[in-house]
């Protein structure tokens, strides 16, 4: 299998570019919930990520910040050793939805190796990032569409995807 080049300038053209497309595609996926998706997707998803290392990107760590929740500041505090309010003062803020996410990007625990000092008591959102593996896509269909333009690996994923006649 070839490997998935990894360009994150070209990555936000091709995605502005093939913004409008998607958009038209997920509407009717939204309207017509195949029922075969999240199979065709999860197969996607594990085609993708054989041929995408994403320790060679990061972009997400780079230039998104996850939700993060209450279990989440809390896991933090303990690995951190501070307690969940020195947690929320030094590393996060509430958005504009009254979400708390991280107060900097790229992530303050993304570490130059690109690996996360906080792995294995990272937030759910992290955890669960990129969501292509997760039951009834067609829900997170928008939030897909947000993705295509800050991760390779949605990108490569929608626009597979988008080649599945089947579906439609």
């Amino acid at each position: 299998m070839s490997k998935i080049k990894i360009d994150i300038e070209q990555l936000k053209i091709k995605a502005k570019n093939n913004e409008a497309n998607t958009k038209e595609f997920f509407a009717k996926l939204k309207k017509k919930k195949p029922k075969q998706l999240d199979s065709i997707v999860q197969t996607l998803h594990n085609e993708v990520f054989e041929e995408l290392d994403c320790l060679e990107c990061a972009n997400c760590c780079k230039s998104i910040s996850p939700i993060i929740i209450g279990k989440d500041i809390e896991r933090l505090a303990k690995y951190l050793r501070l307690k969940p309010s020195q947690v929320i003062d030094q590393y996060l803020e509430l958005d504009h939805e009254n979400d708390y996410v991280f107060r900097q990007t790229p992530c303050p625990f993304l570490m130059p190796d690109n690996y996360c000092m906080v792995y294995e008591n990272r937030p759910r959102a992290c955890r669960e990032y990129p969501h292509t593996d997760r039951k009834r896509f067609y829900q997170i269909l928008n939030l897909s569409l947000k993705n295509t333009h800050y991760c390779p690996a949605v990108y490569e994923v929608v626009e597979r995807l988008k080649n599945k006649k089947e579906l439609l």
